[in-house]
């Protein structure tokens, strides 16, 4: 007897859609980050060549009352932290992190991966009092370069670790924008304080009644961007803040639903930041010049908190906590994810590039000595960082051949 076949089961559109959507973004945070590197290149070697004077001269240039690096680092960068405002919200109200469940291990493999580099950073500067502000440079890691590096990998690295790592640095960038705000404020202006408070208050106000065109949130946050700019909180927490107030239609399964405005914001976004901010802040902050870089300058406090911070503290802090999570029972490991790529992806999370540059220009503004070695341990501690995990990565088990537990 012929047994009648079975037609194949459909698959749900909104499975397609939120699966298409996540290899979207992953891709285009991987572009972004190749593009990072290519920008970083270009501003060191901008840096050390006969394009030196020229190149430190645009960005000392003024248009209007800042200086070309003071446009992007306070202006540009506020469309970053608004991005990262809008992912945040997102993903904790109908993302990876809606549920308790889904933050277990990438939060606490966050807060491991911020505790330890501070830790080693703090004892490196412990006899140098000067330098101990910059405790939180290497707590920060660089999602869109670590998923470049990642990206280079193919399909070595299955999509639940780059998933994860996503997770985890979105969490790991809720915790830099609370250190920013906590810690590296200038004297507060009442007056700009209290306009800026005003100001939230409005947008909270337009958000419960309703209302979902855009435009008249972004004038608002245009206003609010110049009152926290003269508050002395720093201008880019300006665009956390909008992100909070832009209302969200949850739509599981369907990432970027028309009608949801954050969703048509971030989605807006997302290529200008990946794309122009992004780079733009790399070619303008990673500019080095090298010749005299010495020996003694790599053994400098800083210089050597922030890259053993990086390469030791991220994989020692990131890993132990998966570990830990995992073996206590807390949370599970990432599907098709073995013990080798994972201690491949801790090492990538001490890539810090981005934020932990931006760090430390908020920490060390008044010292520029202190902002050269900064840079020379974050581009240290970050290359170390990422050809130690694509290294780990390319040599792992496959991801079939990953054994659990």
């Amino acid at each position: 007897m012929q047994v009648p076949s079975v037609p194949p089961r459909p698959v749900p559109r909104r499975s397609v859609l939120r699966r298409s959507a996540l290899r979207d973004a992953l891709r285009s945070d991987a572009a972004g980050g190749l593009i990072l590197m290519a920008s970083a290149a270009l501003a060191l070697a901008a840096a050390n060549s006969r394009l030196e004077a020229e190149y430190f001269g645009l960005l000392a240039a003024h248009i209007g009352p800042l200086s070309v690096l003071h446009w992007v680092n306070d202006g540009l960068m506020a469309v970053f932290f608004l991005l990262v405002g809008l992912e945040i919200k997102r993903e904790v109200l109908d993302g990876r992190l809606r549920t308790w469940p889904d933050r277990i291990l990438p939060g606490v493999a966050a807060l491991g991966g911020m505790l330890a580099p501070a830790l080693i950073y703090v004892f490196v500067n412990r006899a140098s009092p000067g330098t101990l502000r910059g405790w939180a440079i290497p707590t920060a890691t660089d999602i869109a370069f670590a998923l470049g590096v990642l990206s280079l990998l193919g399909s070595r690295v299955p999509v639940s670790l780059k998933v994860f790592l996503t997770a985890l640095a979105i969490l790991d960038d809720l915790g830099a924008v609370l250190i920013i705000a906590a810690f590296y404020t200038a004297d507060l202006q009442v007056p700009a304080l209290a306009g800026a408070g005003a100001t939230v208050a409005v947008l909270f106000g337009l958000n419960r009644a309703g209302v979902n065109r855009l435009a008249p949130y972004l004038v608002l946050g245009g206003v609010l961007w110049v009152l926290v700019l003269a508050s002395g909180i720093h201008a880019t927490i300006a665009g956390v803040l909008l992100a909070l107030t832009i209302p969200l239609r949850p739509s599981p399964g369907r990432p970027d639903d028309p009608a949801s405005p954050l969703h048509r914001l971030e989605h807006a976004l997302h290529p200008w930041s990946a794309y122009l901010v992004l780079p733009l802040f790399g070619f303008a902050n990673a500019g080095v010049a090298l010749g005299g870089l010495s020996t003694a300058m790599l053994l400098e406090p800083v210089t050597l908190g922030v890259a053993l911070g990086l390469v030791l503290g991220k994989q020692v802090g990131v890993f132990g906590m998966i570990v830990a999570a995992v073996k206590f029972g807390l949370a599970p490991r990432p599907a098709k994810a073995g013990w080798w790529q994972l201690y491949g992806l801790s090492l990538l999370c001490g890539i810090g590039f981005t934020m932990s540059l931006f760090i430390g220009l908020l920490a060390f503004a008044d010292r520029p000595s202190l902002e050269t070695d900064t840079k020379v341990g974050v581009l240290l501690g970050s290359v170390i960082s990422m050809l130690a995990g694509a290294l780990v990565l390319l040599l792992a088990p496959r991801p079939d051949a990953a054994p659990r537990g």
